[in-house]
C-alpha cells in the first residue's frame, strides 16, 4: 500500500480522527443517488479518504470505486467498509486510474477543493457513462451558530485572515466553464448534530484548511477550541450544520 505522489494535500497526521467529522444530512445523500435513477449504481467516490460518503453510498445499495490517494486514510476506509460492494484504489482526482465512460455518479465527497478543479472535471467526464452525473458536497459550520461564531473568534484571534479557500465557494462557475457538463442543481441540506464533546473536540484535529493556514499555531488553537468548550460544563453539543453541494450531468457526446 503507498500514497500518490502527487498528493497535494497531506492528511496523514489527521486521518485518525476523521472519522469523528459530523456525517453529511442524510436527504442530501439521498437526493444524489436517486439522481441516477438506478437501484444499484456504480460510483466512483473520489478523495473517499477514510469512507466518510463511502459508508452512506453502500448503504444505499451503490457499487463503488474508492479513490483515495494518501495511505493513512485508505487504510482506516478500508476497514469501514471492509464486505461491502467497494473496491479501493490509490489515485487522485486528476488522474484516478479508472476506466473510462464506466461510471453512472462520479462524487466528490469534501475533495473537490483539493484538486486542480478543470483537470479534475475533466476527468470525471472522461470515466462517467452518458448519461451520468458529476456532484461534489461538504458540510458547512453554521457560523451564526453562537458556539461556532465563539469557536471563529478564537480562530481568527491568531489568524485574521482565515479563510475557508474554494470549499465555500459557488462551485458553478467552475463547473459550467469546463464545458463538460449541464447547468449544475444546487444542494442544500441543513442538520443538526447531537455529538459527544469529545469526538466533536477530536474531529477539530483533522482540520486540513485550519492546519494549513495555522501551521505552527495548530496546535495551540486547537488548545483554546478545547479549553473553551469544556468550560461550558457539558457532555454532549447540538452543533447545525449545512451540507452544500453541487449535481450536474455529464453533456452528451463530451469526454
Amino acid at each position: 500500500m503507498t500514497t500518490d505522489s502527487r498528493v497535494k494535500w497531506d492528511y496523514t497526521k489527521l486521518a485518525a480522527t476523521y472519522t469523528q467529522r459530523p456525517p453529511y444530512a442524510p436527504k442530501a445523500i439521498d437526493r444524489i443517488v436517486a439522481t441516477c435513477g438506478k437501484t444499484a449504481p456504480r460510483v466512483a467516490d473520489i478523495g473517499a479518504g477514510n469512507a466518510h460518503l463511502t459508508v452512506d453510498l453502500l448503504s444505499r445499495g451503490c457499487l463503488v470505486d474508492a479513490v483515495e490517494p494518501n495511505e493513512a486514510m485508505r487504510e482506516i476506509g478500508m476497514d469501514r467498509t471492509a464486505g461491502g460492494t467497494v473496491t479501493w484504489h490509490v489515485g487522485i482526482g486528476e488522474d484516478t486510474g479508472l476506466a473510462t465512460g464506466a461510471y453512472d455518479l462520479v462524487t466528490f465527497g469534501s475533495s473537490f477543493a483539493t484538486t486542480d478543479r478543470p483537470a479534475a472535471l475533466r476527468e470525471t467526464a472522461r470515466i462517467l457513462r452518458r448519461p451520468g452525473w458529476f456532484t461534489c458536497i461538504w458540510n458547512h459550520r453554521d457560523l451564526q451558530d453562537p458556539l461556532q461564531a465563539e469557536v471563529e473568534a478564537l480562530i481568527r484571534a491568531k489568524i485574521p485572515d482565515y479563510g475557508y479557500g474554494t470549499r465555500r465557494e459557488d462551485q458553478a462557475p467552475v463547473i459550467e466553464e469546463s464545458g463538460l457538463f449541464e447547468t449544475p442543481t444546487v444542494l442544500r441540506e441543513p442538520i443538526m448534530h447531537r455529538v459527544p464533546v469529545s469526538d466533536w473536540l477530536a474531529a477539530w484535529r483533522s482540520h486540513g484548511i485550519l492546519e494549513r493556514q495555522a501551521g505552527a499555531q495548530f496546535e495551540s488553537i486547537l488548545a483554546d477550541i478545547d479549553r473553551h468548550v469544556l468550560a461550558l460544563g457539558v457532555d454532549e453539543l447540538e452543533i447545525p450544520y449545512v451540507t452544500v453541494g453541487w449535481i450536474a450531468a455529464v453533456r452528451e457526446g463530451r469526454s
